[in-house]
């Protein structure tokens, strides 16, 4: 036992304490440590006695033992004892809830997810953080978990729909993934109107005998409103719409045009006749062009927005930057990363204005290799705002009307269209992986709903654009790499053991083989895409390759960029709109000047952070692109249309129809009276006593049958099986002498995009 006179002064942190504050208190780990040394729950008084603590002291000790809760440390026993959190083989982690009612426990610590039943999930949200212990095994066998404290509330406002039953009124929420309903207190409605779409701030949340109750703040609206499918994505997904007053005032407080004091320190390129290309509709022009021949290759120059010399690092514009993390492009409205006076202003590479720029100056020889490059800020001068339609037009008729109205800047054109080429070569030498998808978009009517959609041909200005943007990203990887600074590296891992073994059990029956044994690289994928490339199936065989693969997300460890087969690769290109390329640009910065940057945070944390903001834009996305193509679809049922199969579950295959880019679910109660199974690692369902098999990639007649506008769900049943390999098509029986191994092309779904994206 310690020695009680002088227990405080035997904190091995008690340095540590006094440098942070007035009064130290006992650290956390000390506290800790005399709770686990008792061998049992300790009851406050008790813990207050040990650690000395004075009557002036109490009121700081208490907040640090409730933040000891919070954080999952500690927690009180029915007595209100307090127990060690690691004694009582608890785990803690996040509540992810399903739309069936069930859930599961995400822990932190990487442990195996735990299933939570609906009785469990009564008493929490969706996002929630717990204290879970485990109570068993499921009837699948995966560990079951029981509630045991909730320590913080992820959902203090929910969007949803107002309904009313009996007289009780009730809000059903839009993410899906929330289940319950949330009572609306009695006179706590205001405004609202059934059926309206409302935001509800909940006053109690559930718990094991009671539903949540809330109160309704604010009415966004109708559901069928022009715009309200993107007002409820803002609120369901958390995505910060409206500008804080404090960055609004910076951004309006600078000048719209470039101050003589910015040249400072800066090249002057003005004379080089740089040119933005994008598409139609983008307004944001963070990239600039040129390109020239000069002795043994060419010399490519990236200028990119210089958004660092305005956004400083812990200033206004920069924290709600951080928490954007990206610019979110919806269908006909964009949620920029920053203020459109930088957005759209002073950072966008406008024509015929000066503008502060980052460059990546590089030689690229005859065989399309980067041989040497720098960086260095400058002041730029656009000559042009083209398109990718327009260039593709003058690289294909260089003596069109639209070429001779361009005539001074056509030749720099051929030239990246040269340079472009010998891109393409060494990217072919690299083995980077190009998957050929299909894009569309979206044409509205004037009451913003969906006309038609359309697929986006991706042109050589595009395939150009991407390549000059992708020298500039690895000479940014590289240069940092070279200079030790730490950076968040835009890193995509391989397939995953379990992927791989998947993939090649799938491909075998192909008779096909992926090289590269147990550690493929990029070059042996697309080693197998020229091989099946115009294959019947090829549709198929790519979907299934695709889906191999693990998202691409930012980190400081650099471990490579699998897919574009590059050793370090990064995001530089876009600072304007991702918030990684801004980072990258003050490291640069930073060691341009012998010196080395430090974020606000930490490296790790930054780059889950906008890993994180990255996925939830695509959810959101998915989310108002869902909606309307439900709304859509509404003008079409009954209709039937040829499709096919982009999907198989267990509970059904979807099915994406041919000339519309949409997608929707064939019941698996729908394919015929059987008991059908799944095979994830084939991609099929396979009927018990018929045999009829459906997969990956056949191709079907569907009809629309049910357009559900409130979970965006479209239902097809099956019309007509087509034979389209001409060997067995969709839903052809499991006969070994007639099986088929071959299908019809996947209807790839992608996805509209104002900007364009590289890796």
């Amino acid at each position: 036992m310690k020695d009680k006179k002088n227990i405080r002064l035997q904190d091995p942190f008690l340095e540590r304490e006094r440098e942070q504050y007035e009064q130290p208190l006992p650290s956390r780990e000390f506290i800790l440590q005399i709770l686990t040394e008792q061998g049992a729950p300790v009851a406050d008084e008790e813990l207050l006695g040990m650690l000395q603590i004075n009557k002036d002291e109490e009121d700081l000790f208490s907040r640090r033992l409730r933040a000891m809760e919070r954080d999952g440390q500690i927690m009180r026993n029915r007595k209100r004892d307090i127990c060690v959190v690691d004694k009582l083989d608890l785990v803690k982690g996040k509540v992810q809830g399903h739309p069936d009612g069930f859930g599961f426990l995400i822990p932190e610590d990487g442990s195996p997810d735990m299933f939570l039943s609906e009785k469990e999930m009564h008493q929490v949200l969706h996002g929630d953080v717990v204290m879970v212990r485990q109570s068993g095994v499921d009837r699948r066998g995966r560990p079951e978990g029981k509630i045991v404290e909730v320590l913080e509330r992820a959902n203090n406002r929910v969007v949803g729909r107002l309904y009313e039953e009996h007289g009780i009124q009730f809000v059903v929420a839009e993410n899906r993934r929330i289940t319950q309903d949330i009572l609306v207190a009695p006179g706590q409605s205001g405004a609202a109107k059934v059926g309206q779409v409302v935001i509800l701030e909940i006053m109690q949340h559930p718990d094991k005998h009671a539903q949540p109750i809330g109160r309704i703040v604010e009415v966004l609206g109708n559901y069928a409103d022009p715009g309200m499918e993107i007002e409820i994505a803002l609120r369901k997904h958390d995505l910060p719409y409206e500008f804080p007053k404090d960055a609004e005032r910076q951004a309006k407080a600078i000048s719209p045009t470039v101050a003589a004091a910015d040249w400072a320190g800066r090249e002057d390129i003005r004379s080089l006749p740089l040119v933005t290309i994008d598409g139609e509709t983008a307004r944001d022009f963070d990239d600039a062009v040129y390109c020239a021949p000069e002795k043994g290759g060419y010399r490519l120059v990236v200028a990119i927005a210089d958004v660092s010399h305005y956004v400083q690092t812990g200033d206004a514009l920069d924290r709600e930057a951080i928490l954007r993390g990206n610019s979110v492009y919806f269908p006909r409205r964009v949620i920029p990363m920053l203020p459109e006076e930088l957005s759209n202003g002073l950072c966008s590479l406008n024509p015929h204005v000066d503008r502060l720029c980052m460059v990546c100056d590089m030689h690229i020889n005859s065989s399309g290799d980067i041989e040497k490059y720098r960086f260095y800020p400058s002041v730029m001068h656009s000559q042009a705002r083209l398109t990718y339609t327009q260039v593709a037009e003058m690289l294909a008729e260089p003596d069109g009307d639209l070429a001779r109205s361009n005539a001074a800047i056509v030749p720099h054109l051929q030239n990246l269209y040269q340079l472009f080429q010998k891109l393409l070569k060494a990217r072919e030498k690299r083995g980077a992986i190009d998957f050929e998808t299909v894009e569309t978009q979206m044409i509205f009517t004037d009451q913003g709903k969906i006309e038609k959609i359309v697929p986006v041909v991706r042109n050589d200005a595009h395939k150009l654009i991407e390549e000059c943007m992708l020298a500039a990203n690895v000479c940014a990887a590289g240069y940092l790499h070279e200079q030790g600074h730490t950076v968040l590296y835009r890193i995509h891992q391989g397939p995953t053991p379990e992927k791989l073994e998947s993939l090649r059990e799938f491909m075998k029956e192909f008779g096909l083989q992926l090289t590269g044994e147990d550690d493929p690289q990029a070059a042996d994928y697309s080693k197998l895409l020229k091989r099946i490339k115009g294959r019947p199936d090829a549709g198929l065989l790519q979907t299934v390759m695709l889906r191999s693969l693990r998202q691409a997300k930012y980190e400081p460890e650099n471990i490579g960029h699998f897919g574009l087969g590059y050793d370090a690769y990064t995001h530089f290109t876009s600072p304007i709109r991702r918030y990684p390329d801004l980072l990258v640009h003050r490291a640069i910065k930073a060691v341009l000047q012998g010196k080395k940057y430090t974020p606000a945070q930490k490296w790790a944390e930054l780059g889950a952070h906008c890993s994180m903001t990255e996925r939830r834009a695509d959810d959101a996305t998915r989310d108002v692109e869902a909606w309307l193509k439900c709304f859509y679809m509404r003008d079409h049922l009954g209709s039937v249309f040829p499709g096919t199969v982009s999907s198989v579950t267990g509970f059904g295959m979807f099915v994406s129809l041919d000339d519309l880019y949409v997608e929707g679910l064939v019941h698996i109660s729908e394919l015929g009276k059987d008991y059908f199974q799944f095979d994830a690692a084939k991609h099929q369902l396979l009927g018990e006593r018929t045999g009829q098999r459906y997969r990956l990639g056949d191709r079907v007649q569907v009809r629309v049958v049910k357009v559900d506008m409130e979970s965006t769900k479209i239902d097809f049943v099956l019309h007509e099986l087509i034979d389209a390999s001409g060997l067995g098509g969709a839903g052809h029986r499991d006969e070994p002498k007639k099986r088929s191994s071959k299908a019809g092309k996947t209807a790839a779904k992608g996805k509209t995009r104002e900007k364009k994206h590289h890796g």
